[in-house]
């Protein structure tokens, strides 16, 4: 396989496909499948996949953001049964175009947009949809990537204010009278063309405009198709490179903890450490909602607070700091979102030094040492906010 990015797919013995992935390198992606630690870092349910595959295809792509463009629509052709059951909706979004005279497009949650779709009761008029995108960070980067290309109007683009922003930045189209709205149609459809995958023909349709433009002496607008030429054919997507990193091959564990003085000034915080060490840009503290001494209750609302930002790369396992009632508080907040990700809870003795650690044995005996030093930081983080909130 290549070292360039593109999608691969996993098939059994019909050829039919099990599981569809992207990658930054098709070469060490598609490897990683075959590590001797593929169910400490993928889980059970990947690892089973893996053996019932007979065999593996891939394309290759020009950059990420097509990769992930493609990845999304052929999950939604063939509805591999390991992507289905992957996929979470708290993250999921799609992409919108708008039936209007000038077209909008934004970023629509799945389970907002399939229910509305289904009774009727979306708020706007459907012209064309792409996704669902299983990821909301990387959709977001590629949003932006996208924007840059083709100028488009967003949701919130009636602020008269908010769309005067955007037009000045060169993120929305410039002009309100019929001629602008035609070149502006004419760009939402270049961009459908891009999410479609017909980059050939989009290819064709700008060299077409450019020719047109030039004809007519309209030697900016030329100009100005050329540059969106050399900028589909030269992806900048260094920002999705980045957020792809975050998502893919990289072990994060997530840690847990809540601080309060017999029940005052309660907060709770989230230490990462992501492969080896702390990752601390990606730490976050709470301020829980009401003081209390309830510490089961305290967690519940701490992880329910954290599982609302999708747009944070979930974690390969969880921390508590507790016993098995903190591991149940746990589960049922990932089970009311239908997510799967393993709990380990640090039991501490009367000097608060960690005593044992409940959960998975295999998952416990490899990452022993860096589940203890992450829910250290977690505790660590959490005192010190508690400390300036009673400051």
């Amino acid at each position: 396989m290549p070292d360039e990015p593109g999608i691969y797919i996993f098939k059994d013995s019909k050829n039919r496909p099990l599981y569809i992935g992207r990658a930054t390198s098709l070469k060490n992606r598609v490897r990683s499948y075959f590590s001797n630690d593929l169910i400490e870092t993928r889980g059970h349910r990947i690892a089973d996949m893996v053996v019932k595959a007979k065999s593996i295809g891939w394309k290759q792509t020009d950059s990420i953001l097509e990769a992930v463009i493609l990845e999304s629509r052929l999950i939604k052709k063939y509805q591999p049964r390991y992507n289905v059951e992957e996929r979470d909706d708290k993250s999921s979004n799609y992409v919108v175009v708008t039936d209007e005279a000038w077209p909008r497009v934004f970023l629509a949650r799945a389970r907002d947009f399939e229910q509305g779709t289904k009774d009727g009761t979306l708020p706007y008029a459907v012209k064309k949809n792409f996704g669902p995108f299983a990821y909301s960070g990387i959709i977001i980067e590629a949003m932006k990537i996208l924007r840059r290309m083709f100028p488009f109007r967003d949701k919130k683009a009636h602020d008269f204010r908010h769309e005067s922003f955007y037009t000045a930045i060169g993120k929305s189209p410039e002009g309100v009278d019929e001629i602008a709205r035609k070149k502006y149609l004419r760009t939402i459809d270049d961009l459908v063309t891009f999410f479609e995958g017909g980059k050939k023909k989009l290819r064709g349709s700008l060299n077409k405009q450019m020719e047109e433009y030039a004809a007519s002496m309209e030697f900016e607008e030329a100009d100005r198709i050329k540059k969106l030429l050399y900028a589909v054919d030269h992806i900048n997507d260094t920002a999705l490179l980045k957020r792809q990193d975050k998502v893919l091959g990289k072990f994060r564990i997530e840690a847990y903890d809540i601080a309060h003085l017999s029940g005052m000034k309660t907060v709770g915080a989230m230490a990462v450490s992501i492969d080896s060490g702390p990752a601390k840009s990606e730490y976050r503290r709470f301020k829980i909602s009401r003081d209390s001494n309830d510490d089961l209750a305290n967690l519940a609302e701490l992880l329910n607070r954290r599982l609302n930002h999708p747009e944070w790369p979930y974690p390969d396992l969880m921390v508590v700091d507790g016993n098995e009632m903190h591991v149940k508080v746990a589960e049922h907040a990932l089970k009311s979102r239908h997510i799967s990700i393993p709990i380990t809870a640090v039991v501490k003795d009367a000097k608060h030094r960690a005593s044992r650690i409940i959960g998975d044995k295999e998952i416990v005996g490899k990452f022993r040492d860096l589940i203890i030093a992450t829910n250290a930081e977690a505790h660590r983080f959490a005192l010190k906010y508690h400390r300036n909130l009673r400051g």
